[in-house]
C-alpha cells in the first residue's frame, strides 16, 4: 500500500483537528496574497503618498513577525491553542470588513498590524499543533499544510482582479504609477490582476473612476468567516466552551482505542518530559528555561542554522515573488508589462503543486534528502538564469523549476529540525520566526541593491543567498553528526550507571528470602 495503515489511522483519530488547522492555513494564504494588488485602490482610499501606504504594508509583516515569536506562548493548553486561533481568524475577518472604512492612512495602518499579529499567531500554533499530533510522521501533514498556504496565495488574487480600478485616482504622474505596479507585485503576491492598469501607462487626465475594491474586502471577509466557526466547533466537541453543556464522548474503534489507552498510560509521563525540556514555547518562554543550561552546543546550533536556512530560503521566496517583474520589464528582457505579469502567478502557481507533489514525496523520503534536493536545485536554477540571461523563455522555465525546489524548504526543515531535537525544544517558534523575518528582510536589501545596481543584481542576489543558504545547511548536517554522537554517548553511560543497580537491588531480596527458609 502506498500509504501506511498506521499513518492513515493516525490521520482518521486528528481528522478534524488537521482539517481545522489545514482550513485556518488556506484562510492565511488568502490574507497573505490579498492586499497586494488593491495598494493602488487604498493609496486613493487613503488619500496618501506612496512611501506612506508601502509602510502600512510593511507594518503588517513586521506585526507577522511578532506574532509568530509569540505565538508559541499560546500551546500550553488545548483550549488556550484553539482559543487564540478561533480569535485570531476571527480578527480577521472583522478587519478585511472594516478595511474599506478607513479612509486614513493611520487608521489603516493599525488595521493591517492587528491582522498581521493575527496571522503570526496562527502561523506559530499550527505549525505546532500538527508537530505535537503527528511528530515522527508530520513531515506528510506539514506538506499538506504548506499547499494550503500556496493555494490559497494564487487564488486570492482572482479575487481581487474585477474589482480593481484601471485607472486610479486620476491623479498620479506616469512615474507614480509605474512604481506602484511594482510595488504590486513587490509585496509577494500574483499579479494576474495587474494587465487591467498596465494597458495605460498614463491615466486619463481629470478622469477619476470610482473605486469597487471594497467589495474584494468583503468577500475576502465572508470566504474567512466558516473559519472561525469551524474552530469553534472544534472546541465544542472537544468540550472546551464553559457555556455548553458537555456532550456524550463518541465510542472509539479499535485501532484509536488502542491508541488512546497507550497514549493515556504515558501521558503524564509524556507531559513531565514536555514540561522538563521546555516543550514548543515562544522564543522568549524558551530563553528563560532553566534546564537548557546544561545541554551542548549542537542543541543550540540546530536550531541557529535551522532558523538561518530558512531566512535565506524563504528570503529568496519573497525577493523572487516580489521582483522578478521588475527585473522582467526591465532590459535585457525587456517584456511587455502583461507578459511580465504572469511571471509571478507561474511562481505562485510551481510553489502550490511543488507543495501538492511534496506530500507524497515526504512520506517516501527523508526529510534531509529532500532539503539537500531542494536547495541544490535552487541554486543550479538561479545560476542557469544567469547564464541564459536573455532567454525571455527560459525565464519563465526558471521560473516555474524555482518555485518547484523552493516550494517545501519550508516543511522540510521543519520536520527534519524537530525529529533531531525529539519534538522538544523550540525548534518551530524559531525557524516560524526566522522565515518570517528572512521574507521580510531580503525584500528590502534585495529591492534596495537593484535600486542602486541594476536590474542583473536580482539575480545575483538570488544566487549569493542561495549558495550562503546551503553552506548553512552543510553546517547543519556537521552539527546534526555531532548531537547524534552526543547522544549515543549518553546513552551508553546512562546505561554503564543503571546496569549493576538489578545485582544491587537483588542482594537484599535473596539475603530476605534465605533468611525465611532457614526459619
Amino acid at each position: 500500500m502506498f500509504v501506511d495503515e498506521r499513518i492513515v489511522t493516525l490521520f482518521k483519530r486528528n481528522a478534524h483537528h488537521t482539517l481545522t488547522y489545514w482550513s485556518v492555513f488556506f484562510s492565511f494564504g488568502l490574507c497573505i496574497a490579498f492586499l497586494g494588488p488593491t495598494i493602488l485602490d487604498l493609496q486613493c482610499q487613503t488619500n496618501s503618498t506612496l512611501s506612506q501606504i508601502t509602510w502600512v504594508f510593511f507594518s503588517q509583516q513586521f506585526c507577522l513577525l511578532i506574532g509568530s515569536s509569540v505565538g508559541g506562548v499560546f500551546k500550553r493548553t488545548l483550549f488556550r491553542a484553539l482559543a487564540a486561533l478561533f480569535v485570531s481568524a476571527l480578527l480577521i475577518s472583522v478587519i478585511f470588513a472594516i478595511i474599506p472604512l478607513c479612509n486614513n492612512v493611520l487608521l489603516l495602518a493599525v488595521a493591517m498590524a492587528v491582522s498581521g499579529l493575527a496571522m503570526g499567531i496562527i502561523d506559530t500554533i499550527a505549525n505546532i499543533q500538527l508537530v505535537t499530533i503527528y511528530q515522527k510522521d508530520s513531515a506528510v501533514f506539514l506538506q499538506a499544510l504548506h499547499f494550503f498556504i500556496g493555494f490559497g496565495a494564487l487564488v486570492s488574487p482572482l479575487i481581487a482582479d474585477p474589482f480593481l480600478s484601471e485607472t486610479g485616482c486620476g491623479n498620479h504622474t506616469g512615474n507614480g504609477t509605474e512604481i506602484i505596479h511594482h510595488f504590486r507585485n513587490m509585496l509577494r503576491n500574483s499579479p494576474i490582476a495587474e494587465h487591467n492598469i498596465t494597458q495605460s501607462h498614463l491615466p486619463h487626465e481629470g478622469v477619476e473612476e470610482d473605486s469597487n475594491v471594497h467589495y474584494a474586502f468583503w468577500i475576502m471577509a465572508l470566504i474567512n468567516l466558516p473559519v472561525p466557526v469551524a474552530v469553534l466547533f472544534l472546541m465544542y466537541r472537544e468540550q472546551l466552551i464553559p457555556c455548553c453543556p458537555s456532550s456524550t464522548p463518541r465510542l472509539l474503534d479499535k485501532d484509536e482505542l488502542a491508541m488512546e489507552t497507550q497514549q493515556g498510560a504515558e501521558g503524564p509521563d509524556v507531559e513531565q518530559k514536555e514540561h522538563e525540556a521546555g516543550g514548543h514555547g515562544d522564543i522568549f518562554s524558551c530563553c528563560r528555561n532553566d534546564n537548557l543550561r546544561g545541554l551542548p552546543v549542537s542543541f543550540f546550533m540546530i536550531h541557529i542554522l535551522g532558523g538561518m536556512v530558512l531566512f535565506m530560503t524563504d528570503g529568496i521566496v519573497g525577493a523572487y515573488a516580489g521582483f522578478v517583474y521588475t527585473y522582467g520589464v526591465a532590459p535585457p528582457m525587456s517584456l511587455p508589462h502583461k507578459t511580465a505579469g504572469y511571471l509571478a502567478s507561474i511562481f505562485w502557481a510551481a510553489i502550490t503543486a511543488g507543495r501538492l507533489v511534496s506530500i507524497p514525496l515526504s512520506y517516501r523520503f527523508q526529510p534531509v534528502r529532500l532539503l539537500m534536493f531542494n536547495i541544490a536545485g535552487a541554486i543550479v536554477t538561479v545560476l542557469m538564469l544567469l547564464i541564459f540571461y536573455t532567454s525571455s523563455t527560459f525565464l519563465f522555465v526558471g521560473t516555474c523549476l524555482c518555485g518547484l525546489f523552493l516550494s517545501s524548504i519550508f516543511p522540510c526543515m521543519l520536520a527534519y529540525t524537530e525529529d533531531i531535537l525529539d519534538y522538544q525544544g523550540c525548534a518551530t517558534s524559531v525557524l516560524v520566526t526566522s522565515a518570517g523575518m528572512g521574507e521580510m528582510v531580503m525584500q528590502v536589501v534585495v529591492g534596495s541593491i537593484i535600486q542602486t545596481e541594476g536590474s542583473y543584481s536580482f539575480l545575483l542576489c538570488g544566487m549569493i543567498i542561495a549558495c550562503i543558504g546551503f553552506i548553512l545547511f552543510i553546517g547543519l548536517l556537521l552539527f546534526h553528526r555531532m548531537h547524534r554522537n552526543y547522544l549515543t554517548g549518553t546513552t551508553k553511560k546512562s546505561a554503564m550507571v543503571e546496569e549493576p543497580a538489578p545485582e544491587q537491588n537483588g542482594t537484599p531480596k535473596t539475603e530476605q528470602k534465605e533468611e525465611n527458609e532457614i526459619s
